[in-house]
């Protein structure tokens, strides 16, 4: 069951959410592309401190179908990443937009927030 897409932050073609806070965005997997992936069973980040540019992949994914990679779509420096969704990757299939973010990003570059879909047009894509 799909939970409702949240308006509060931003959605990439490949399914991450970017929610921007001042020069923060926090980061997860869209409930679109967890049910896509069905359970999740393992989570890895790249550890904080690293520097990412925009469009770079920060870690990876793991479920019972597939390792898929996740992607920034702002440059910064990861800040903090989530160890609860790490410990406990199922978080990330109950709790998508909440508990199951990834990771946080001190941004020094946000133009690439301006090539992602709101809400509206991220369920129009791909909820249609």
């Amino acid at each position: 069951m799909a939970s409702a897409t949240p308006s509060d932050r931003l959605y990439s073609e490949s399914h991450e959410w970017h929610k921007a806070e001042g020069d923060t965005v926090t980061l997860g997997l869209t409930s679109f592309a967890v049910e896509q992936l069905t359970d999740v069973t393992y989570v890895q980040m790249k550890p904080k401190g690293t520097k990412l540019k925009g469009g770079d992949a920060v870690g990876e994914v793991e479920s019972v179908k597939t390792t898929s990679d996740v992607y920034s779509a702002v440059a910064g420096e990861i800040i903090e990443v989530n160890a609860a969704a790490v410990e406990d990757p199922s978080l990330l299939n109950s709790d998508p937009y909440g508990k199951g973010w990834l990771l946080k990003i001190r941004v020094s570059d946000k133009a690439g927030l301006s090539s992602l879909m709101d809400a509206a047009k991220y369920d129009a894509t791909y909820h249609a």
